[in-house]
């Protein structure tokens, strides 16, 4: 395999697939209703990624992603972003011009992420944008595409399902915390007592909407959700002052998503 693929980091993917197919998985939807839709977020997924590569380039100070596009030009990064953004639309274009809806909610998901890639260095607001981004919308968009709607505009949520919806965003949340102190983006920039502070209390309050959940849907499949937090908080038992830079931290973080999304996907086959 071309080491071009690496520019493409197939391996982020998941952060966007997992909200998309519990959608699918928690309210029985048929997947290939959706095929279109999962494709297209999986061609953005990429175009986020090389958006994010091409902007990053011009800082001397980010370091992995130097090494990563070591070789190819900031011009050459644009045309994978453009190519992939492309593609991505085109899967989408069916599905919005049969719910013309779809293509606003998609509209917001690219404005936001395109203000997360240039500015990035805004404390937590970013994650709550990243998250809106990667997981909210997504979600709800599945759902406007089943029809599961209240006036064809916003989507139907019962109990159950917003409470695992609120799981997945608050553990993601607290997951990106750690993620952009290893990259050195936003919260590194804080005091590590600070850092420290902040990610225990988002970690507190995943653990606490998590086992509510939990309690609530009795759901023996999302207890792993549980554990997440635990691990960050574990990492951050005191203020951290050497994780900038801790790559393997964040690729164990990364399989770790990797091995959610392969669980996911075994949970819809066997559904």
């Amino acid at each position: 395999m071309s080491k071009g693929f690496k520019l493409l980091r197939i391996e982020y993917i998941f952060t966007v697939m997992i909200p998309c197919l519990l959608s699918i998985y928690l309210n029985s939807y048929d997947i290939n209703q959706h095929i279109w839709i999962l494709a297209g977020f999986v061609f953005y997924a990429i175009t986020g990624n090389t958006l994010n590569d091409f902007i990053d380039m011009k800082d001397v100070n980010e370091k992995e992603t130097l090494e990563r596009v070591e070789g190819y030009s900031r011009k050459e990064i644009l045309v994978l972003a453009l190519g992939s953004f492309m593609l991505g639309t085109s899967c989408f274009i069916n599905n919005i011009i049969e719910k013309p809806i779809l293509g606003i909610y998609l509209i917001i998901i690219v404005v936001m992420v395109i203000f997360y890639c240039l500015f990035k260095s805004l404390v937590i607001i970013n994650h709550i944008i990243l998250g809106v981004s990667h997981i909210v919308l997504p979600w709800f968009m599945i759902k406007i595409n089943a029809g599961d709607t209240i006036m064809n505009i916003f989507p139907k949520m019962g109990l159950f399902e917003s409470l695992i919806l609120a799981s997945i965003i608050s553990v993601a949340y607290t997951g990106q915390l750690v993620h952009e102190m290893i990259d050195g983006d936003s919260l590194s920039r804080l005091k590590p007592k600070a850092s420290q502070i902040v990610i225990w209390t988002a970690s507190i309050i995943s653990i606490t909407i998590s086992v509510v959940s939990f309690v609530v849907t009795k759901s023996l499949i999302f207890l792993p959700i549980v554990f997440f937090p635990l691990g960050i908080m574990y990492i951050f038992r005191r203020p951290r002052t050497t994780i900038l830079g801790r790559t393997s931290l964040k690729d164990i973080g990364i399989i770790l998503g990797n091995l959610m999304f392969a669980y996911v996907v075994i949970l819809i086959l066997a559904s």
